[in-house]
């Protein structure tokens, strides 16, 4: 986790918190059609943990571009639900999944509708 958070948006161990993460792994497959059989290994899908962590840096410390190839190139505030309806089709069950998990770690009195607006930071692939 900490090495993949300083290769995607620059931040060292001691600039995050981590608040908890999801019990279990969470996968997902690949429709055949995004399956790259060219590659090797053959990416088939995907299982991951979430953490949920709490910056104590400044946004300012967040950097892209640490590496040749970017994974983000911007990133913006979002209602706490909004990414589930925006990731592709065949991620939304995990990042419903992992939402709800993480959720209560955020809102111990209640967790959000998925229509209020509560905010979180989500970045955009570049």
């Amino acid at each position: 986790m900490y090495r993949e958070l300083e290769e995607e948006v620059g931040l060292l161990p001691e600039q995050v918190e981590i608040l908890g993460s999801t019990k279990r792994w969470l996968r997902y497959r690949l429709p055949k059609r995004f399956i790259r059989r060219n590659c090797h290994p053959v990416c088939i899908g995907q299982k991951q943990i979430w953490f949920l962590l709490r910056a104590r840096c400044t946004e300012s410390d967040f950097c892209f571009d640490n590496t040749p190839k970017p994974e983000f190139d911007a990133w913006r505030w979002v209602k706490y639900w909004q990414p589930v309806r925006e990731v592709v089709y065949f991620k939304r069950h995990v990042y419903s999944q992992a939402l709800e998990e993480l959720a209560p770690l955020l809102y111990p009195d209640g967790v959000p509708m998925r229509s209020q607006s509560n905010y979180l930071r989500q970045g955009r692939r570049g």
